[in-house]
């Protein structure tokens, strides 16, 4: 196996993450499938399901000793509790924004975040930006504001889905090695699941429940969720195990790209001049934030590589 501190580029892990991020990235086109359903129980099915497909994984592979293990320690499973909140959020809007008509915002969300996660370790962990690094946090200022402007609001659906999912990391950061990828998934949609099982209760005495009621169609794709949350993530985490973290640091931005690509093509979103200087603004940010870390790469090898830190 191939340390994640070398600095050999894995064929295979390159098509692990390829693949993963294009799931991620088509992923909108599956909750918009669904969009006859609520994001609630959208949401509540995609956490029972995942834990269902996890298990099954689970015991497939043999984990279950891993996975007690890491229920016996208290600080992981502390960390996994606040990480699953932090998921629940990320989940919930991505959900809403896929079928309310807001995935180019999503995607933004998504270009954003790793200028957010550069953001929290200044706030939070005290590290110390290098100059470069201010230099894009201001760019990204500059470009919310443009993007305010346009919307004639607050993009709140993509500043929400960059924090929560930049908190999200930042917890599993914290978890370290502690939990990898199928068992820190399979702990966190079980902390979700009495809330999820509850939900889907109450939405089936109110209004009633979906799945089932709108065909075949809608009741495959609703069971396909599990899947189709755990597959990128489980190939993901192999792809982090191949490849340094400069190439999987490039791969994240697939992903936006093709939400971009889905809500403007496929959905037909509105996407005004205003709106393309916006995104414009992010991705010169981005770029100055991708030239900076090649270069400090350069001059620094043996960088850890990051635990699969969840999905949209």
């Amino acid at each position: 196996m191939i340390s994640p501190t070398q600095d050999k580029v894995s064929g295979s892990g390159i098509a692990f993450a390829g693949v993963a991020y294009l799931l991620w990235g088509f992923l909108p086109v599956l909750f918009f499938a669904l969009r006859d359903s609520a994001a609630p129980e959208i949401v509540a099915w995609r956490i029972v399901l995942s834990l269902v497909f996890c298990v099954l994984l689970i015991t497939v592979t043999r984990g279950w000793p891993r996975l007690l293990a890491i229920l016996r320690d208290r600080r992981t499973m502390l960390g996994l509790a606040l990480a699953a909140a932090f998921i629940l959020v990320n989940w919930t809007v991505y959900v809403f924004a896929s079928i309310s008509g807001h995935v180019i915002e999503a995607s933004l969300g998504y270009f954003t975040n790793p200028i957010v996660t550069v953001l929290l370790g200044v706030v939070i962990l005290r590290e110390r930006l290098r100059p470069m690094q201010w230099v894009a946090l201001g760019v990204s200022v500059v470009a919310v504001l443009v993007i305010a402007v346009g919307y004639g609001a607050f993009p709140w659906v993509a500043v929400t889905l960059a924090f929560s999912f930049g908190f999200y990391g930042l917890v599993k950061k914290k978890v370290g090695p502690s939990a990898d990828a199928l068992s820190g998934l399979t702990i966190e949609t079980a902390v979700l699941a009495p809330a999820a099982v509850g939900a889907l209760i109450l939405i089936g005495a109110t209004s009633g429940l979906s799945l089932g009621a709108l065909g075949a169609s809608h009741a495959l794709l609703m069971l396909s969720l599990g899947i189709a949350t755990a597959v990128p993530l489980i190939l993901f985490a192999a792809a982090a195990r191949r490849l340094p973290l400069v190439y999987l640091g490039l791969a994240q931005y697939l992903a936006p790209i093709l939400q971009l690509i889905v809500g403007v093509v496929l959905l037909r979103e509105a996407m005004p001049p205003e709106r393309w200087l916006g995104f414009g603004i992010v991705w010169l940010a981005l770029v100055i934030l991708t030239v900076d870390m090649l270069m400090h790469t350069n001059r620094q090898r043996g960088v850890a590589l990051p635990e699969a830190t969840g999905a949209p």
